[in-house]
């Protein structure tokens, strides 16, 4: 049913009599899914725990200190990892100069055999 149509039988209930409404509360069929359920049971878990969190001043102050210590921690951690995720690519990048330049010179080699031997083959 729609929500216009539940307000208006609202504003017709108010001049009406008991048996009006609940005629009109049994007809008012709300139905949710399994994770619609669950979305507001996770929803209301978290506002209960941030209530919680917000209204008792140690619990807020000993929380405050563990979120500044895990947030400092994964700063670390995510520094460290970059550190390592940099040192790992600079050695694969000197690696794959090294290769290339291998390979150059080998292709050059080849480039200047081919043309002696062209020459050779010319005279």
């Amino acid at each position: 049913m729609a929500i216009a149509a539940l307000r208006v039988r609202f504003s017709r209930l108010a001049r009406g009599t008991e048996k009006e409404w609940r005629y009109i509360v049994s007809d008012c069929k709300f139905s949710f899914s399994g994770k619609t359920v669950i979305v507001f049971l996770v929803v209301g878990a978290a506002a209960g725990a941030a209530a919680v969190l917000l209204l008792v001043p140690n619990a807020r102050r000993e929380s405050t200190k563990r979120i500044r210590k895990l947030s400092h921690d994964l700063k670390e951690r995510a520094s460290d990892t970059i550190d390592t995720a940099r040192e790992k690519l600079s050695s694969t990048v000197s690696r794959g100069k090294d290769y290339l330049d291998g390979k150059a010179a080998v292709f050059t080699s080849a480039v200047e055999a081919g043309k002696k031997a062209y020459e050779r083959s010319e005279a």
